[in-house]
């Protein structure tokens, strides 16, 4: 059959059928026909998967159509072995069915790692020295010692050396001087001294200050020390590192506040 074209306006017919067909192709091969072939718009969302098993991975992501790779396994002590410790993408996004999920597992053991040097650290110092190595604090056990300060580290009860290997995310007790020593010795006499003359005795025999209670006497200077608790003399002992309470002479000092100019 021909289609008349002999007329201006039977041209523009033509040409508008033919665009409108031109078009029409095109928007159903991109709308239609490339997303029923890519599944185009047809996605799931990641679901949480850390703390969950590897056995439990395959049929879990079968069921949302999803895939899983592991990408790396590390230990951290604390975590089951052999579960998610993170995941990517992350729970939550939107991804095409069929979608790769990389995850990161929990090692079934843990690696070995050589035992620092603790010896001598306070107990802050030796607590972030197992930290940064990945080992725990275990017990804190304290003994008489006026150093206050790590005497021996221990693993399962016993000591272990700097440089021995130990499991990473093991427990380490700690055996730390508790700042008071054995050593015994004679409580010294204070009584009578200016308060300054007291603590250079006191910090001279390994001793320290205690309490402080000022009393009025308006027979000594102020800051005499009158009392002291222990009292020396008759045999009595102290050992290293413990106090000694003293009464002195006067009233607290008040710190004085500056006006303001």
């Amino acid at each position: 059959m021909k289609i008349s074209t002999q007329s201006r306006s039977d041209l523009l017919v033509h040409c508008a059928i033919v665009i409108g067909l031109v078009a029409l192709l095109f928007l159903a091969f991109f709308f239609v026909y490339l997303p029923f072939t890519t599944n185009h718009g047809e996605s799931v969302t990641v679901p949480e998967l850390t703390g969950m098993s590897v056995e439990q991975l395959e049929d879990y992501l079968d069921e949302r159509n999803l895939r899983y790779e592991i990408s790396d396994c590390t230990f951290v002590a604390g975590a089951k072995p052999l579960t998610v410790l993170r995941q990517h993408p992350h729970p939550g996004m939107k991804v095409k069915e069929g979608r790769k999920i990389y995850l990161y597992i929990n090692s079934l053991t843990a690696p070995n790692i050589k035992m620092p040097q603790l010896i001598e650290r306070t107990q802050r110092s030796a607590e972030a020295e197992l930290k940064r190595v990945g080992l725990q604090l275990g017990k804190l056990i304290y003994v008489p010692d006026p150093s206050q300060s790590v005497m021996q580290q221990l693993f399962n009860g016993k000591p272990i050396q700097p440089g021995q290997l130990i499991p990473q995310g093991s427990k380490v007790d700690l055996e730390l001087g508790n700042g008071i020593g054995n050593t015994e010795m004679d409580v010294p006499l204070v009584v009578g001294k200016m308060l300054d003359e007291a603590d250079f005795m006191l910090k001279a025999s390994s001793l320290g200050r205690g309490l402080i209670i000022y009393e009025d006497d308006p027979t000594q200077p102020p800051g005499t020390v009158t009392r002291q608790n222990p009292e020396a003399g008759a045999g009595n002992k102290i050992r290293v590192g413990e106090t000694i309470d003293l009464w002195v002479v006067g009233t607290p000092q008040v710190p004085q506040l500056k006006e303001n100019k």
